[in-house]
């Protein structure tokens, strides 16, 4: 096993680096950077402009007084503006250097966890990441806790009651709530219990109270997940579907194989039976896959929500970062994300291994 994770492990290094140079080319490309935002931050203000730049102090450019007709910049927008303006903006974001320069300089800053700082919030982006986990560890945290533990029963009991009324009923019920975009679920939840027009029942901003720090430790748990009630419910209503018919499924498999009517034949219960053999083999997929799903609703399902609840989180980050072309916060959440969603899949094969030894994937070829 320790060969087949080094090989892993090792595996993820030009894999990081292909995601990240291809991301960090195209993201190049694309128009609308710093200095093209910056260009026009100075032309709407007509007035100067202070920015703050990885690595360096706060610095005012000036317009007015380096105003000139003509300047032939390649940036849109730049036209007019002297071109002495237009380099020291270049100079400021870093895009003095040539493209090739940049990007050597950012593999090997990454290499040694070196994110730099924002360009736009006086902040080193790990000091960002880290400010912003609890609020998007404990919307993922939960909300998949939350449907692991309401899937995989009602799934098994579907299973053992294949075709039956209740077995339709919870199908149709959670594929409606499959339906239900999030974002639609959430407003309806801050329009019935959140003060919206009816109940006001729920806070609607932030993890706690401005009072946390007074509470006791029963008072600031209740307070907790007194904040986490409702964006918690809005993101879990739609992931049953998924996973409570997939179990389901897996069982349905399971049921019908030749050592469960040997296993009632010589007289097991069909709890014996269920538990005792069918569950671990059916459980499997489920089970290694549980890593996964919790990076998927941590990274990817929490954006929206984020925003209607005012949770200030990673995926609000991310979000502001990619339009405001803030590329520091931009590519170091992108290489964290990537970084974690492969070592996931890592811990994902080992959880096979744990929950069926049978399983042995030295022995395959890589």
């Amino acid at each position: 096993m320790f060969s087949y994770i080094l090989r892993r492990l090792l595996l993820i290094i030009p894999t990081l680096l292909g995601i990240l140079t291809i991301n960090f080319f195209i993201i190049q490309a694309a128009p609308g950077g710093p200095v093209e935002q910056m260009i026009a931050r100075l032309e709407s203000t007509g007035e100067s402009a202070t920015v703050r730049v990885a690595g360096s102090d706060k610095a005012e450019l000036k317009q007015n007084s380096l105003r000139s007709a003509g300047s032939g910049s390649s940036y849109r927008g730049a036209q007019g503006l002297d071109p002495e303006l237009v380099a020291e903006i270049e100079k400021l974001y870093g895009f003095d250097q040539p493209l090739y320069k940049r990007y050597f300089k950012l593999v090997v800053d990454y290499i040694c966890f070196d994110f730099g700082e924002s360009f736009y919030r006086d902040k080193r982006v790990v000091d960002l990441l880290i400010e912003k986990l609890p609020v998007s560890i404990s919307l993922g945290f939960w909300s998949t806790l939350i449907i692991y533990l309401v899937s995989i029963p009602l799934g098994v009991a579907k299973a053992v009651r294949h075709g039956s009324r209740f077995d339709v009923w919870s199908s149709t019920l959670v594929i409606v709530g499959n339906a239900i975009p999030v974002f639609l679920f959430a407003v309806i939840l801050v329009v019935l219990f959140a003060g919206g027009t009816y109940l006001d029942w729920f806070p609607l901003r932030g993890l706690t109270s401005n009072n946390f720090a007074e509470l006791s430790v029963g008072g600031k748990i209740i307070d907790y997940f007194h904040h986490l009630a409702l964006p918690v419910t809005a993101m879990v209503i739609g992931g049953f579907a998924t996973l409570t018919m997939l179990t389901k499924n897996s069982f349905l498999d399971e049921i019908g194989k030749q050592y469960v009517i040997t296993a009632r034949a010589k007289g097991l219960s069909r709890s014996q039976v269920l538990y005792g053999h069918v569950f671990r083999n059916a459980m499997l997929i489920i089970i290694a896959g549980f890593p996964a799903a919790f990076i998927s609703m941590f990274f990817a399902g929490s954006l929206l929500i984020e925003v209607i609840f005012s949770l200030d989180g990673l995926g609000l980050l991310g979000f502001e970062a990619t339009i405001g072309r803030d590329y520091p916060v931009m590519f170091g959440t992108l290489y964290i994300f990537t970084l974690i969603g492969l070592l996931t899949n890592l811990i994902s094969d080992l959880c096979y291994m744990v929950v069926d030894p049978r399983i042995d994937f030295e022995a395959r070829e890589f």
